[in-house]
């Protein structure tokens, strides 16, 4: 078995280039075990390999030249359990960090595409058919915000009784409800189980149109007038859906129901 590599089969095996091995040397992070007098070619041995594996591993991490070459020098046990405990827990915060980003980025992908199978909206009001659906109301929260429209299932969850939290299940969307002079933000269930806050949206037509967070009460107002007075209905409800049109952003389409 062989037991001593060059820079260059040293760097190919742990996935670093030979400039950042000899930047690693010239700092005294990770030296070469041998250099041969003739050539004076240098070698790693195994051991070399595994320790600059691990400090790949700690950049990952975010952690600096300077915090490895510390955390390596440590000869005393209790040291190294506590300063990988933070490095563990800091590599956690980091995981949850980047799931929120990921998500947050899926529902923006998701929602392009859906408008690549879409047709160009209308300009002004349309009709749109749209199926049943179940939603939850917010027992708190009226609009969303930038905090709680990214994390909004787990407002949802959080609210539900403890043992009705694993029947319910939500689709990516939300908005606001609005009946009898009250809004409240609502998610759609995909799975639910009666309770406080469940409230049905009958299949049939609705008038939409939309709007931004600026105009979705002057749209949703216009739209009610225009359901009373082309469609001789008054609605019992409406809704601003949002629609995420960028990762940080976000606009509506109001949605009143004029008829099965």
């Amino acid at each position: 078995m062989k037991k001593f590599f060059s820079i260059g089969e040293t760097a190919k095996i742990v996935g670093l280039t030979s400039e950042t091995l000899r930047h690693y040397d010239r700092i005294g992070l990770v030296k070469p075990c041998k250099a041969d007098e003739w050539t004076g070619y240098r070698y790693y041995s195994r051991q070399e390999i595994v320790k600059l594996d691990t400090i790949k591993k700690l950049r990952c991490m975010d952690l600096s030249l300077d915090e490895i070459k510390t955390l390596l020098s440590y000869d005393d046990f209790g040291k190294i359990v506590d300063a990988l405990r933070r490095i563990e827990k800091n590599a956690d915060d980091k995981i949850a960090e980047l799931q929120k980003a990921k998500e947050r980025i899926a529902r923006a992908r998701t929602y392009y595409e859906s408008k690549l199978r879409e047709e160009p909206p209308a300009n002004g009001p349309f009709v749109k058919r749209l199926p049943e659906r179940i939603i939850l109301l917010s027992d708190s929260v009226q609009t969303p915000t930038l905090d709680n429209l990214w994390n909004y299932h787990r407002h949802f969850f959080k609210q539900l009784p403890e043992d009705l939290r694993e029947k319910f299940s939500f689709e990516d969307l939300a908005g606001i409800y609005e009946s009898e002079g009250r809004q409240r933000l609502f998610a759609v269930c995909t799975r639910y189980e009666p309770t406080d806050g469940i409230v049905r949206l009958p299949q049939g037509n609705y008038l939409c149109a939309d709007c931004t967070e600026e105009t979705r009460r002057q749209t949703t107002e216009r739209l009610t007038e225009t359901a009373q007075t082309e469609y001789k209905v008054t609605p019992g409800f409406a809704l601003q859906l949002v629609v995420v049109s960028g990762i940080l952003q976000w606009n509506y389409q109001a949605q009143v129901f004029i008829s099965e």
